[in-house]
């Protein structure tokens, strides 16, 4: 007589054990779901959907197409060689008269002078002069205001009909498009955000190599020295983050300026002459003064927490087998920092590349960050589309950096104890 096959394993209330361990399986992942579901929903309402409309409302573009609706489809088939028709003008001219009576022309007039000068006036004036218009629009229009006579206007509409634009990221590197569309520089004296962007990440690297160099010794000392003392020395170190940032840097203004404290005490020490006084505030010395103390807590902090954790023997060894002090800290402590150094470097370096409040204090022209002006755009021209392209910019900048950072050091090194 054969035997029988096996009978499956099956828990107390004979459900098969594999379906069982299925189910327990799924139970845990949606608790587990449910129990990060809170914070998935906060990073989800205040960082991902913050960034995708930054993203969209830096090639978005409806102003045209919106309140031009009946030109635009007008000058489908136009041959871009000569002025448009008559059918062409006749919609400008309803469109125009319609948001004069919606009184919705500020976005359009605006969006076009972005591009051309002049053409916030032309639309408001040929908006107002439309009510003693008539029939033919062409010749009335172009006599209301020159601008309607220039092709380069009509290519413009045309061009900007689209939905999408790149004419901000254009704008935000210093670019533009010609009548026909072609990518050239922006007239030198409209360059600007280039050169803010070369300055924002070299000054960042400046003050992520000076909190560095400052840091270092003081968490080595936070580090070495007995717990009461260390305790007392960090105490000093936080001391700056119960104090208000305003404050912090309103007092560097205080200190730096040419009638204030530094200033006094070198002529007072005849360092330098009354008349001499030194100009540190307002430019690009007082930014990396005062931020490179806003973040050195920033960098001692990820550093003493990883040297706290070295064991002292390994100093000791290396000192018994013969190695001079300054040979055993290059081969042996050093290279065990490293993991601190990252840290700490990486955090100053993406938070000075997106400070605000101090460069716009201390800063002046020459020591202002691109954040700066992305602030501009938002609040006193604003260009809204302009400011989203640099922040994007911005942003890609910091993604790309990290990508670097990861390649040559590791996220997986960086630690923080």
């Amino acid at each position: 007589m054969s035997d029988s096959p096996a009978s499956p394993l099956t828990t107390a209330d004979g459900v098969p054990l594999k379906i069982s361990l299925r189910r327990a399986v799924r139970r845990s992942k949606l608790k587990a779901f449910l129990l990060v579901s809170p914070l998935l929903l906060f990073l989800v309402i205040a960082f991902i959907m913050p960034i995708g409309e930054m993203l969209w409302r830096s090639v978005d573009n409806p102003e045209v197409s919106t309140h031009l609706s009946r030109t635009v489809d007008a000058l489908e088939g136009w041959d871009r060689e000569s002025l448009p028709g008559e059918e062409v003008f006749a919609a400008l001219a309803e469109d125009l008269r319609e948001g004069q009576q919606a009184r919705n022309l500020g976005l359009l007039s605006s969006r076009l002078n972005y591009e051309k000068s002049g053409m916030r006036s032309a639309i408001t004036r040929s908006a107002r002069g439309l009510g003693a218009l008539e029939p033919p629009y062409r010749e009335a229009l172009i006599e209301l205001n020159a601008h309607w006579g220039d092709l380069d206007t009509w290519k413009l509409i045309e061009r900007e009909s689209s939905p999408l634009t790149l004419s901000y990221y254009l704008a935000a590197v210093d670019r533009q498009l010609t009548p026909d569309g072609e990518i050239v520089r922006a007239p030198e004296t409209q360059r600007l955000h280039v050169n803010l962007f070369w300055r924002t990440l070299w000054m960042s690297l400046v003050i992520t190599g000076l909190t560095l160099l400052l840091g270092y010794p003081i968490a080595f000392l936070l580090a070495s020295l007995p717990l009461r003392y260390s305790n007392l020395l960090m105490i000093l170190v936080l001391l700056p983050f119960w104090t208000s940032l305003l404050v912090r840097t309103t007092t560097w203004i205080a200190i730096l300026q040419s009638q204030g404290v530094l200033n006094d005490m070198m002529v007072a020490l005849g360092v330098i002459a009354d008349e001499a006084r030194w100009q540190m505030i307002h430019n690009k010395t007082g930014t990396i003064v005062a931020m490179t103390h806003i973040l050195l807590p920033f960098m001692i902090l990820p550093l003493y927490s990883v040297m706290k954790t070295i064991p002292p023997s390994y100093m000791r060894a290396a000192r018994s087998l013969g190695g001079r002090p300054f040979l055993c800290f290059r081969r042996v402590y050093f290279p065990l920092t490293i993991p601190g150094i990252a840290a700490g470097g990486i955090l100053v370096f993406i938070l000075s590349i997106g400070y605000y409040i101090t460069p716009a204090l201390v800063g002046g022209q020459s020591g202002r960050f691109i954040t700066n002006y992305i602030a501009y755009h938002m609040q006193t021209s604003l260009n809204w589309g302009l400011a989203a392209a640099i922040a994007s910019i911005l942003l890609f900048v910091v993604v790309v950096f990290y990508l670097v950072f990861n390649r040559i050091i590791g996220v997986d090194k960086v630690k923080l104890g």
